[in-house]
């Protein structure tokens, strides 16, 4: 798509929402499923173009999760996120309010960080719930669900790895073994706390940001703002957790779990078995992101990074693939 496409998108969606004419557009760098730009007006203030990717085999609508998810948001009070302004689904583009700040460095979360996040979270689940948010993507209900989507993502990747790559040693002699057994720990798990492994949630179901953590998180003075939300709906709460706590880019204290979970599960009114439940699957979740990490030696995730821009791609898969392995170390194979 030409700047001059891009701009006549802007100038649309900036009409349809009142906001003053676009003159400018500049880059903004960070997402990996999307491009993002800022809107200079001649008079006002900037906002945020975003154009997500669309892939006939992954049907995902992305454009769609997040500002529904901004919307019901914004509805209820909360300002710490980007106002959804006007979308265009036939364009697959997005017209945000801009979210002042920067980045978080790695080992930069603090305690109040994680109260920020937390304060979200609670803030978006606060009663009444609005049912009418489609579930979040790959939305888990039960522990069978949880368990059949990270096989799911074992699986395609040990048919998809080429032989000889180090991605596929690593597949079959790591990813593979481990996930084995920590599948079969999670039903041993399930035993001990008196779990059916196919019962699913009904009231226990939140509404997720999903993808939430610090990477997608801006601090401007005393504030933190949170944004990109493409996969956000309905959701498991152990799920939330788990991811949260799994992302690795601006990783949160491994040490916070326990406390995070309990006063998350609290706030949304749960059974302390919840908050054991979401570290049953803890391991679970380790996987799966080992699994998304990888995503980049696929054809799916290899073609919205081309999308989005960035990072060499052989930078890019070397780097994943160190960090899929950290991820992976984090479980201990004997553990119970």
């Amino acid at each position: 798509m030409s700047d001059a496409d891009t701009l006549a998108i802007a100038a649309s969606l900036t009409a349809a929402c009142g906001a003053p004419a676009p003159v400018a557009l500049t880059r903004l760098e960070g997402g990996r499923n999307n491009r993002a730009f800022l809107v200079t007006p001649a008079a006002g203030k900037p906002v945020v173009l975003k154009l997500y990717h669309a892939d006939l085999a992954d049907p995902r609508d992305r454009l769609g999760a997040e500002f529904a998810f901004l919307g019901y948001a914004w509805e209820r009070g909360i300002r710490c996120i980007p106002r959804p302004l006007a979308c265009d689904p036939a364009a697959r583009a997005g017209l945000y309010s801009f979210l002042p700040g920067r980045r978080l460095a790695e080992g930069a979360v603090t305690a109040a960080h994680l109260d920020a996040a937390l304060a979200f979270v609670l803030a978006l689940n606060a009663p009444p719930r609005d049912a009418r948010l489609a579930p979040a993507s790959e939305a888990c209900f039960s522990l069978e669900e949880h368990a059949a989507t990270v096989a799911r993502r074992v699986a395609r990747l040990a048919a998809m790895t080429p032989d000889g790559a180090a991605v596929e040693t690593f597949v079959r002699t790591r990813l593979t073994p481990l996930w084995e057994t920590v599948a079969a720990r999670l039903h041993r798990r399930a035993r001990r706390l008196g779990l059916d492994p196919a019962a699913r949630l009904t009231a226990e179901i939140c509404v997720s940001p999903s993808d939430f953590g610090f990477h997608n998180a801006l601090v401007d003075g005393n504030e933190i703002g949170f944004l990109d939300f493409e996969y956000a709906g309905r959701d498991d709460p152990a799920k939330l957790a788990c991811d949260f706590f799994c992302q690795p880019e601006v990783p949160v204290p491994a040490a916070a779990f326990d406390g995070f979970v309990s006063r998350l599960m609290a706030g949304l009114g749960l059974d302390p078995v919840h908050a054991a439940r979401a570290a049953a699957l803890r391991d679970t979740y380790r996987v799966k992101w080992a699994c998304i990490l990888l995503n980049e030696f696929l054809p799916q995730g290899a073609a919205r990074r081309v999308f989005a821009g960035g990072v060499a791609a052989a930078t890019r898969g070397a780097t994943q693939l160190a960090r899929a392995g950290a991820m992976l170390d984090a479980i201990d194979p004997e553990g119970d």
